[in-house]
């Protein structure tokens, strides 16, 4: 086993290890370690709420969870002889749920879904969905299931949802003012276009004093992916996968989280992967240079490693950039394209006996496949959902005798 250099009590909240991690971006969160290139080491996580998620029949804890604590990062991990302008190397070597059978915290056997409410986040539906609901997954092997979406037993491809390098202050300060002045287009709506900083419940790792005041200040939110890395929630991000993260700042300063077991394209529900705490095992190297020699320069490049679910047959849905609701056109709406396309899939699942939010909660676990058909052919862009026919317990195929309803419950509810 690689050497454990960010080490998690998960019994403990985030902010009473040992060495605390983070949840804000920011250059001057002083590094928990240092590491020199070409080291295999082991991270760590906390599920991302940092414990708010509890394994029950309720979801009143979805619905009241505070984001402000989000995300709780481990690190961060400073490179040795990392330099502004290089490439940090990254080989995910292992990963999974914490490693125990069974346990009371979150990845010990158990993960959760959830569908945030409204005003608290939303989701890619959640002018469809507004309320808060949540589904608890029981871990066995490679595989999950859920007491609350029977019927439905899959292999996840467990990732990453969220990793990156700092920001230089620069890089920072580009962030605060661009989002800001989304946020300026439309200050009222719900749920807000983008996130500032918010000095309310604050973690910035072993900082203290004035430092920890500047870094509450201008520290940026950890919700969204941005130039660094940061919160990509692309399911392929795991086992023999290689990621090039550019670098800012000196010694890089590698931090990451939000580990998940399971989660289709699009992580559509916002907490819409199986969440789990749990371990990550890196290989770590530096290229020299590299953002200049390679060109990357906003985002980072990876090269997925050849582990996935073995699923040979789908159902696809297609949905094209119309607003059905009041039959508006937009033009090659991408987002509003796929956004149909879950909805059509939503409505295919309930004649088997689904709700609408057991259906949405298998979207986003589920390793479905969503690609862009066209955007080219005005008005109209296209796209698809593939879902996998064989993590359902009966044919969900078109033909013979028709959908056969079932009453499969329901998937746990507010008070």
């Amino acid at each position: 086993m690689p050497e454990v250099v960010f080490s998690v009590d998960q019994s403990k909240s985030m902010r009473d290890q040992a060495v605390p991690g983070h949840n804000r971006w920011h250059p001057d969160i002083p590094a928990a370690v240092t590491i020199k290139p070409g080291t295999d080491i082991r991270i760590e996580c906390k599920e991302w709420t940092d414990g708010q998620i509890g394994n029950n029949d309720s979801a009143n804890d979805v619905r009241d969870v505070d984001l402000s604590h989000a995300h709780m990062l481990s690190g961060p991990i400073a490179v040795e002889g990392a330099q502004p302008g290089d490439l940090l190397v990254v080989d995910i070597l292992d990963l999974g749920p914490v490693p125990q059978t069974v346990g009371e915290n979150c990845g010990e056997g158990w993960g959760y879904s959830g569908i945030f409410a409204k005003i608290n986040g939303g989701g890619f539906l959640t002018d469809y969905f507004p309320d808060a609901y949540k589904a608890i997954w029981d871990f066995q092997g490679q595989q999950c299931s859920s007491r609350h979406v029977p019927g439905v037993k899959y292999t996840g491809i467990t990732h990453p949802g969220l990793f990156g390098t700092a920001p230089s202050a620069d890089l920072l300060a580009r962030w605060n003012k661009r989002e800001q002045a989304l946020i300026d287009t439309n200050p009222d709506r719900v749920p807000p276009l983008a996130l500032p900083p918010l000095q309310d419940n604050i973690l910035g790792g072993t900082a203290q004093g004035d430092l920890l005041e500047r870094i509450a200040r201008e520290g940026a939110r950890t919700v969204p992916p941005r130039e660094h890395g940061g919160n990509h929630d692309i399911k392929n991000f795991t086992r023999g996968s290689r990621v090039f993260y550019p670098v800012f700042i000196d010694g890089a300063n590698l931090s990451g989280g939000d580990l998940h077991f399971s989660q289709g394209d699009g992580e559509i529900n916002f907490c819409g992967a199986i969440e789990m705490g749990g371990f990550i095992d890196f290989h770590v190297d530096l290229i020299k240079g590299g953002m200049e020699t390679y060109g990357i320069k906003n985002n980072p490049v990876f090269i997925p490693g050849r582990v996935q679910p073995q699923y040979s047959e789908f159902l696809t849905f297609i949905g094209i950039s119309v607003d059905h609701r009041d039959d508006t056109n937009l033009y090659l709406d991408a987002t509003q394209a796929y956004r149909n396309a879950c909805l059509n899939a939503i409505e295919y699942l309930k004649k088997w006996g689904y709700t609408g939010e057991q259906a949405y909660l298998i979207l986003g676990t589920s390793p479905i496949e969503g690609r862009i058909g066209g955007v080219v052919d005005i008005p109209n862009a296209a796209c698809s959902v593939f879902l996998p026919t064989e993590i359902f317990d009966v044919d969900i195929r078109p033909g013979g005798n028709g959908p056969v309803y079932q009453d499969r419950g329901q998937v746990a509810v507010t008070s």
